[in-house]
């Protein structure tokens, strides 16, 4: 069911003492943009990986107000306090391992931030789908560039950040995995863009709801996609949910952690009724099981 598409206390012992003292030293002497990576626990989401489709946590310090941190021209999210601040990068999927930065500024300047891209092969798969849906015709092409272009002014939606600092986010939907983030596609022999979300296997009719806080921004019945719904959470941070059997909410409309918004279905380019869940952070696709318990 395949598809395509366009965040030391006294009584311990002293090896407990000495480990965590240990831990710590280690941190203080990891560059500053390495460090929210390093400490970051299982109860921190989105969890830190720093791979092609993957999330960067980087520590931006202690500061009065927000700092404003970009990725090239595009603002990134920020989360925190006064007493530390965090950047929550999405790195997109076409990404080349290495160095790669962010610019910060505050009220003292503004400076480059590096941090380091780890490489990750992502595996393939071939599918057979209507031959419609890959050789397009000219009125499909033609249909499909008129959303491309909606679709990308959706995508750039920017409002303030969520108010929690946690975005641990609830499954849309429940069932299966059945394609995971990242795959390389190769559609009736011809290559295709890399999986931009995570496949959850599901009968037609199946609930779909809000993984955070949101306000639903646009829906729609799209050439690939099928009936869709984005969400906004904050910040550069949304949602889209793919190939819907029916869409319960319209744009405007404030949803709730877990609320309703349709129903899992087989619209679009699909081999079989699921849901496609996709996340972008600072317009960039990112794993969504990176904002997953397990």
């Amino acid at each position: 069911m395949r598809s395509d598409h366009l965040f030391l206390s006294s009584s311990a012992s002293p090896l407990t003492r000495r480990s965590t003292l240990l831990a710590a030293l280690a941190a203080l002497a990891l560059p500053a943009s390495r460090v929210a990576a390093a400490t970051s626990s299982p109860g921190v989401w989105p969890k830190a990986l720093q791979v092609p489709g993957g999330v960067a946590r980087l520590s931006l310090g202690p500061a009065a107000v927000r700092p404003v941190a970009y990725a090239g021209d595009v603002p990134l999210l920020v989360l925190g306090d006064a007493a530390e601040w965090t950047a929550i990068v999405g790195i997109p999927l076409s990404a080349e391992p290495g160095e790669a930065s962010i610019a910060v500024e505050t009220p003292g300047g503004r400076r480059t931030l590096p941090y380091t891209i780890s490489p990750k092969r992502y595996s393939e798969q071939r599918l057979k789908v209507e031959p419609r849906t890959v050789d397009l015709s000219p009125e499909d092409q033609a249909r499909y560039e008129r959303e491309r272009t909606h679709q990308a002014l959706v995508m750039a939606t920017l409002t303030e950040p969520p108010h929690t600092q946690v975005l641990r986010m609830r499954a849309p939907t429940p069932g299966r995995r059945s394609s995971s983030f990242g795959l390389r596609r190769v559609f009736n022999g011809q290559p295709r863009n890399p999986h931009s979300g995570m496949d959850i296997a599901a009968a037609t009719g199946t609930a779909v709801v809000s993984p955070l806080p949101a306000r639903v921004i646009d829906t729609g019945d799209y050439f690939f996609n099928g009936n869709t719904v984005w969400l906004d959470h904050g910040g550069g941070l949304l949602s889209l949910m793919c190939h819907l059997s029916a869409t319960d909410v319209k744009p405007g409309d404030m949803l709730k952690t877990g609320e309703r918004l349709g129903e899992v279905g087989a619209t679009g380019r699909v081999t079989g009724p699921h849901l496609h869940w996709g996340v972008m952070l600072n317009r960039t696709m990112v794993d969504p099981a990176l904002f997953l318990d397990a």
